[in-house]
């Protein structure tokens, strides 16, 4: 039989990525796993080729996106969806899809759940997909939940 212990489910707290975590919760329930959630907080400033040159935000800036998110990780979970046995948050600063890779490295993460915008044409052409960069790159298997359509 399959077994999963660990289930990462990233999410950027909007509505696509609440759907995907009720399919991360169920499994996690299902399978006995530990459940990842992840934040990974976008860096506001690109980066310059000379240091002296880049713009810094204050301090204060990233502990507190970085608090927010951390608060918001805790409160995402609605009971209804089931009871993982083992929950745990954590949040990331950088690009997105690089940091939800690295973190399952580390985590020696089994299975992703992740969310997919399901943009078509011209706006996929031009924004890309994140979902498919994390299937191709990732180290494990990759759930990609698309939002049903009323």
């Amino acid at each position: 039989m399959l077994a999963i212990r660990s289930i990462l489910a990233p999410t950027d707290f909007s509505e696509h990525s609440h759907v995907s975590l009720r399919y991360a919760v169920g499994l996690a329930e299902k399978f006995g796993a530990t459940l990842h959630l992840l934040h990974v907080l976008p860096d506001m400033i690109p980066p310059s080729p000379d240091v002296m040159l880049s713009p810094a935000m204050p301090p204060e800036y990233y502990t507190e996106s970085e608090e927010a998110s951390k608060e918001a990780l805790a409160r995402t979970l609605d009971p209804a969806w089931g009871t993982p046995p083992q929950v745990v948050t954590n949040t990331r600063w950088g690009e997105p899809v690089d940091g939800i890779v690295t973190y399952a490295n580390e985590q020696a993460i089994e299975l992703i759940v992740v969310a997919t915008h399901g943009r078509h044409g011209l706006s996929h052409a031009l924004l890309g997909s994140a979902a498919e960069r994390i299937i191709r790159e990732a180290p494990c298997p990759v759930l990609s939940i698309r939002e049903p359509h009323a």
